[in-house]
């Protein structure tokens, strides 16, 4: 019984294999039921729409189908404002198109053509290509990088290829002679340079008002050069207080020539040399002040006698030059001056190191000046109280 039993369950198991192995297959042969896909209206849309865009964009013109190979020939013959009308008119043609795939392919063909005019007109502004021809030698570039929208970039390399130009300028001038004809010729040299590269920026970015901050800081800095070679002649070299004075003099006159076309830099001028002069000042003032103890310990307070005629209008005539009109009230019978020889040659010194001191004078200066004139007159002063003791 229990073997029949066993024999049935394997018969109706081998049966329920069959009949899957069955479904399996006819479900194998059936085709899968369709599910029909609603087709995008959006995507349709811009289909349609980019395919009507194209036809649009007309880039069947033959001077756009040559532009990349006429860009090429233009920047290999140096023909850069060739290059640019080319570039120009492109942009002028596809102002108001839009940005097509035809228009996109253009624009990677186009751009690294104008990278390469770029790097070429900027190569043209380096100090080697454009330097001996002054500040107009450069203007050809810079007004090609300026029509490419490079304004920036033109007028800075326009002022530094004018920095290394008047560095060079200034470098190359010799020091032969006397101090003040050096000064003469570096301020001839800088404020020339300065005022034709003014003339010429102003001609190259007259349409970009934001450049000329930038102008006006270069213009700063290279004061700032002339004012080191300047600072090397007069002040390290220890010329007396008349040279740097008539060297200074001559500066403030130069660089009052640039207001002729609006620029003053007049007041950074002083604030350049203003240590200097203070350092100057004092040592001349320390010089009055022990030459006039020297003499105060020899005074013997006699007056003096000239000996002669000649002398004593000599010795009239130095001190009307030195402001002193009334000195004949001074003077005594024949050749005697009622004067000690102490005062006549402080009075000199003294008049001299204030007429030399006002040419150098500006508003920073003046208590310095002020100062150095009572701290002078102080010792004078206290030497006459001490003899009256």
């Amino acid at each position: 019984k229990i073997k029949k039993e066993w024999l049935d369950l394997l018969e109706e198991t081998k049966k329920n294999k069959m009949l899957v192995e069955k479904c399996k297959k006819e479900d194998a042969l059936c085709p899968p039921p369709m599910v029909e896909v609603s087709s995008n209206p959006s995507i349709t849309e811009k289909k349609a729409a980019l395919e009507e865009k194209e036809e649009r964009v007309n880039l069947s013109f033959d001077w756009i189908q040559e532009l990349p190979d006429n860009l090429d020939v233009c920047i290999a013959q140096r023909n850069f404002e060739g290059a640019v009308d080319l570039l120009a008119k492109l942009n002028s043609y596809l102002q108001d198109k839009p940005l097509t795939y035809s228009v996109q392919d253009l624009r990677t063909k186009v751009d690294p053509r104008l990278r390469h005019l770029t790097d070429v007109l900027v190569f043209e502004l380096s100090p080697e290509r454009s330097l001996r021809g002054g500040p107009k030698a450069t203007r050809r570039a810079v007004s090609q990088l300026v029509r490419l929208g490079q304004s920036t970039k033109a007028c800075g390399l326009f002022l530094q290829n004018r920095a290394t130009a008047v560095h060079s300028a200034i470098r190359q001038l010799r020091i032969e002679g006397a101090t003040l004809l050096y000064v003469h010729k570096l301020c001839n040299v800088f404020f020339t340079s300065l005022l034709e590269t003014a003339k010429e920026f102003e001609t190259d970015f007259s349409g970009n008002s934001g450049c000329y901050s930038a102008f006006i800081v270069w213009s700063c800095s290279a004061l700032n050069i002339f004012v080191d070679a300047f600072s090397k002649q007069v002040f390290d070299s220890k010329e007396s207080l008349s040279t740097a004075a008539e060297c200074v003099k001559v500066a403030k006159e130069h660089c009052k020539h640039l207001s002729e076309i609006g620029l003053d830099l007049t007041f950074i001028l002083h604030a350049f040399l203003v240590k200097d002069l203070k350092a100057v000042l004092q040592s001349n003032k320390d010089i009055i002040i022990e030459a006039t103890k020297h003499r105060n310990s020899e005074e013997m307070w006699r007056k003096m006698n000239l000996m002669t005629p000649e002398a004593l209008a000599k010795l009239k005539e130095e001190m009307q030059n030195c402001g002193v009109d009334n000195f004949d009230q001074y003077t005594g019978d024949d050749c005697w001056v009622n004067l000690s020889y102490t005062i006549v040659a402080f009075t000199k010194q003294i008049m001299f190191f204030l007429e030399e001191a006002l040419k150098l004078y500006f508003p920073e200066l003046h208590m310095v000046l002020l100062e150095g004139l009572i701290e002078i007159i102080l010792v004078a002063v206290q030497h006459v109280d001490y003899s009256l003791r």
